[in-house]
């Protein structure tokens, strides 16, 4: 056999897309993973329409996600992402690794329970970013330690004091809802970036007014906000 047919051919590269709403960040991650000599970078985008558009032109093996994107939020994108797969189970489908600044505690099972494999925060060490990628193309789920062990331990001792916290009162989109508030945003804003109506706004203002027991929108702003001042 010729020495030439023996060599193996190379292995292809993992592809990523990288949606962020910030520049620079989705740049930090692109020469990150792009320094890897099993992955590359495919495309970029900024929200979640850009997002879907590329995904759909490039094909991703990964996809990683921000929570907070220019008019809209990831949990709604990866939500979307999937509810596209079911309907193409034979597509090749694209795994999900969320990384945000915003609390593992608060959002990493929200993000699974959308249809994410992995949630990583950003003031993780790079080497652990490049991991996480990695566990979640083998076809596994990524976590922290102790994020891992907080969700066995809920699993094993069912409903615990942590259901009373007011994060867990809320939905998903509630606390989208609450999270944009606390950050000084109004309801005609709010409505715009997750592409509801006003009054749509409105009930969800109604409900997490009741659900957290607070009596006006003043109470609900400074609620908010200390909630977003703790927890992002």
């Amino acid at each position: 056999m010729n020495q030439e047919e023996s060599v193996p051919a190379p292995r292809a590269k993992a592809k990523v897309m990288v949606v962020d709403d910030h520049a620079l960040v989705r740049r930090g991650l692109s020469a990150l993973i792009g320094s890897e000599p099993d992955l590359e970078v495919c495309g970029e985008a900024a929200d979640a329409v850009e997002a879907l558009a590329r995904i759909d032109a490039q094909q991703p093996d990964l996809v990683i996600v921000d929570l907070s994107l220019q008019n809209g939020h990831g949990l709604d994108l990866i939500r979307q992402l999937r509810a596209r797969d079911a309907g193409h189970p034979r597509e090749r489908v694209a795994r999900v690794l969320v990384l945000s600044m915003h609390d593992e505690a608060l959002f990493a099972e929200r993000s699974l329970r959308a249809g994410a494999h992995g949630y990583i925060n950003k003031q993780e060490a790079t080497d652990k970013v490049v991991h996480a990628i990695r566990q979640v193309l083998a076809g596994k789920v990524y976590l922290s330690g102790a994020m891992t062990e907080r969700m066995l331990q809920r699993a094993t001792d069912g409903d615990t004091v942590e259901a009373q916290l007011p994060s867990e009162r809320l939905s998903d989109r509630e606390l989208t809802v609450f999270q944009m508030i606390g950050e000084g945003l109004g309801t005609r804003e709010i409505a715009e970036r997750l592409h509801l109506s006003i009054k749509t706004i409105e009930t969800y203002r109604e409900h997490i007014k009741a659900k957290l027991g607070l009596k006006n929108s003043a109470e609900l702003g400074r609620h908010a906000a200390q909630w977003v001042l703790e927890n992002t």
